[in-house]
């Protein structure tokens, strides 16, 4: 090596960020094993690059022993004392070596770690690029599918939608643009992975602040949001202002906003709840569309009973249970629904209903009941 090498490693330095000690440590190291490899040498060596100028020096290393049984890598202690008279048993003897075809080597094995090193920053560069963008919301293109992976475009990185994070059966086609959140950023041996998600709830709040400018200047707070990506959604909301219409404003004129963003969903249906710091009227709203007549609190249990009128059991448990398994999500708490009046309830009597801890429906012969409910 030489001084145009030590100016490259500046000049990479400056444009590339890597330190040139970062270099040189790993240049060192690869030397070693090099010339391990290239020699067939089992002796212990090690390997020093002047800083300044980029020259290279190979020393082998001997212990000093008082009786030598490894002539490769010990030394006697009167050979050692011929050459310093200091040295004392245990201590170590550099040699250096100058073996041939070591300078071809070395430059062979310079470049490599070079350009492996710049591999390596420029991977870095777009992980610590994308690790602050965790959460955005981004605009990309299916540029292919693959053992049902979907890889979008993202220029200098390709980011990839696995199944976990595909909103189920939804169809995807190539040069499809999709609105997509940056889930996690992985890193593996190709460089890091950029996990985008349609599935995720976080979505459902990025399209929110993306249609309603209220959100987005802090007018209007999204509360929580509870989804079951492709099927049905809850948002609640509130307004810091009392003079803001927070459903209105979620809504749009004419249904506009929300109607964008369910088009973007491909028809995923979202209830838009008001938040109320009364937990009582929080689960009230929160099971919506159906009408709570009343709602018990248990504190200790974090647990409500509700009470509906008889009609609306159903829509109140929703298909399958969809519609109390959602509201206990959006309000972290465990709901029971139990119909007004029990005596005259035509449907199945067993109680609870519908069971809050598992979030399932109880009996089998309730999901016929409420399998075509009005949504």
């Amino acid at each position: 090596m030489n001084k145009e090498f030590i100016e490259a490693l500046d000049e990479l330095e400056k444009s590339k960020g890597i330190s040139k000690d970062v270099i040189f440590d790993a240049l060192e190291t690869a030397l070693v094993s090099s010339f391990r490899k290239n020699f067939q040498s089992e002796q212990d060596v090690f390997v020093d690059i002047n800083r300044e100028t980029g020259d290279i020096k190979l020393y082998s290393q001997k212990t000093v022993v008082d009786e030598v049984e490894d002539d490769v890598n010990e030394i006697s202690l009167e050979d050692a004392k011929k050459i310093n008279s200091k040295y004392q048993v245990g201590d170590i003897v550099n040699f250096e070596e100058a073996p041939k075809e070591y300078g071809r080597i070395a430059a062979q094995t310079a470049k490599q770690v070079v350009i492996q090193k710049i591999k390596d920053a420029e991977r870095e560069k777009i992980h610590d690029e994308f690790i602050v963008r965790q959460g955005e919301i981004i605009t990309g293109q299916i540029q292919r599918i693959s053992n049902k992976n979907i890889f979008i475009d993202m220029g200098k990185v390709e980011g990839i939608i696995p199944p976990s994070e595909q909103i189920p059966n939804e169809v995807y086609k190539m040069g499809d643009r999709l609105k997509l959140v940056i889930s996690e950023i992985r890193k593996t041996n190709k460089g890091p992975q950029i996990v985008l998600s349609r599935s995720k709830a976080l979505l459902v709040r990025r399209l929110f602040e993306l249609e309603v400018p209220e959100i987005t200047e802090g007018l209007i707070d999204i509360y929580s949001i509870a989804r079951e990506a492709g099927s049905r959604s809850k948002i609640a909301v509130y307004a810091k202002d009392d003079s803001i219409d927070p459903l209105g404003a979620c809504v749009g004129q004419k249904g506009q906003r929300v109607n964008s963003i369910v088009e973007e969903l491909n028809g995923e249906k979202i209830d838009i709840i008001i938040y109320n710091e009364n937990l009582e009227i929080f689960i009230k709203n929160a099971l919506s569309p159906a009408d709570v007549v009343s709602c018990e609190i248990n504190e200790e249990e974090k647990s409500a009973i509700a009470v509906v009128p008889n009609s609306q059991i159903s829509l109140a448990i929703g298909k399958q249970g969809q519609n109390v398994r959602l509201a206990a999500k959006l309000t972290t708490w465990k709901i029971d629904i139990h119909p007004e009046d029990p005596d005259t309830f035509t449907g199945p009597t067993s109680e609870p209903y519908y069971d809050a801890d598992n979030q399932e429906i109880l009996n089998d012969s309730l999901i016929d009941l409420f399998r075509n409910d009005e949504e």
